[in-house]
């Protein structure tokens, strides 16, 4: 009882220092700070000291700083409007035309940004205004781009993927690879909702523009301004999958083909490098900050021995795998409506791996599991990402914003039931790779 008692402290804690508006890695060392000086006789200091050298000091954690550059360069170029030129014209010939554009155009910026919040703010600038203008359906725009910018997180290179295989201890690469057929899949089931929501609602208006995409002609020219985004995406990803290079090699490549986009494209002056540095150092820092004081608070809890009593206590409700995968979703959903995705993976990767392990479940499988419900709540309200910086983009409220969101919130939830019934959709291609 005494245990359930300080887990109780502890998260009240939690809540009052987040509630203040505190910084989530100074919030969670200091609910380490004082699980340590109530409950346990440590020398507190030498501890937070070492804890946070081993958990930075990460081979693994080498590959977040490049591919988050590599993702601020970028952002900083033409990449968006390219990825906009070059598809509009093969959009026609599908139902919802250019609403495509935006599941596409998040695909592919995801694949090279790696962040949820920046992949829906680039493509948005660029497809709302566009779309809005032709005559297209509101909500079907706005919820199109809420679900896909998502897309960040699962599509690889994805910054936490990085964060949860260093946590879990897992291969980056596997996970990197891993996330491909599920990210297709996703990108798959908006693209099909649209078609069926086109069919059924009509969402283009009479003289909308778009008969100036019906040039073949256009159609293969733009394509020239897909080639360098794409070929770029492809080389990492094969030289993971090829085991030719580990994460942070390919990283450094990526940095080093984003670096050649921007010269060729003419977009990259010494501001636009500049101000990438120091977006990647912010971003980079912050996560740094997460990761360490997330590791601090997991010492704290193996100490007072709150992963082992929630493992057992849930291993003898009898749950099973499948029952765990829907109780560890309506979980996440939850912790969804206040934390972000990093923060909700170093926080529970700690508790939940032993009940994961003792399920039987594959931590790649998991891990890929764990980054769709975490994409789950980039749109669940009230502090859903996505849907802050879609309201930033349109001006409309965050109740809008979630409802026009709520078809793809379930859509998501059907691909977890797929990967859940079907694992090999995640685990086919790690299987293949070269060691």
């Amino acid at each position: 009882m005494e245990l359930w008692t300080a887990s109780l402290v502890l998260l009240v804690v939690m809540f009052m220092l987040l509630g203040m508006g505190v910084w989530i890695g100074l919030g969670l060392l200091g609910v380490a700070c004082v699980a340590f000086l109530a409950y346990a006789d440590v020398p507190l200091a030498q501890i937070i000291a070492t804890t946070y050298w081993g958990s930075s000091a990460s081979w693994g954690l080498s590959s977040l700083p490049l591919f988050i550059l590599m993702g601020e360069v970028l952002f900083r170029t033409r990449l968006a409007r390219d990825v906009f030129e070059g598809l509009a014209p093969w959009m026609r010939f599908l139902p919802g035309r250019l609403v495509h554009v935006n599941v596409i155009g998040c695909g592919i910026f995801a694949a090279v940004s790696g962040s949820s919040a920046a992949t829906a703010a680039t493509i948005g600038k660029i497809t709302l205004p566009e779309l809005l203008r032709r005559g297209y359906d509101r909500d079907l725009a706005i919820g199109s781009l809420a679900g896909a910018g998502t897309l960040g997180l699962l599509i690889p290179p994805s910054i936490v993927m990085i964060v949860y295989g260093v946590a879990a201890e897992v291969s980056i690469g596997h996970l990197f690879v891993a996330g491909v057929v599920p990210g297709l899949l996703l990108m798959a089931l908006f693209s099909g909702y649209i078609a069926a929501r086109s069919l059924v609602g009509r969402p283009v208006q009479a003289g909308d523009g778009d008969e100036r995409l019906a040039s073949w002609a256009g159609a293969w020219t733009s394509l020239r301004k897909l080639a360098p985004v794409v070929a770029l995406i492809a080389s990492v990803i094969a030289t993971l999958y090829a085991g030719i290079a580990t994460p942070t090699e390919a990283a450094s490549f990526g940095v080093a083909g984003a670096l050649a986009i921007s010269l060729l494209t003419g977009s990259l002056t010494r501001s636009s490098f500049m101000e990438s540095l120091r977006g990647a150092v912010k971003t980079t820092s912050m996560i740094g900050l997460i990761l360490a004081s997330a590791a601090v608070l997991s010492t704290a809890m193996g100490f007072l021995g709150i992963p082992r009593s929630i493992a057992a206590a849930i291993g003898q409700w009898g749950l099973g795998p499948y029952g765990l995968i829907v109780a560890l979703t309506l979980l996440y959903v939850v912790l969804g409506c206040f934390l972000d995705g990093i923060s909700m993976i170093v926080l529970t990767t700690a508790v939940l791996l032993p009940i994961v392990k003792a399920a039987g479940l594959d931590l790649v499988w998991f891990g890929i599991f764990l980054i769709l419900v975490v994409e789950m709540s980039c749109i669940t309200p009230p502090v859903g990402f996505n849907l802050f910086v879609v309201q930033g983009l349109t001006g409309q409220s965050i109740g809008t914003v979630a409802r026009a969101s709520l078809p793809f919130f379930v859509l998501m939830i059907a691909a977890v039931a797929i990967i859940t019934v079907f694992p090999d959709v995640v685990l086919g291609l790690p299987r293949r790779m070269s060691p």
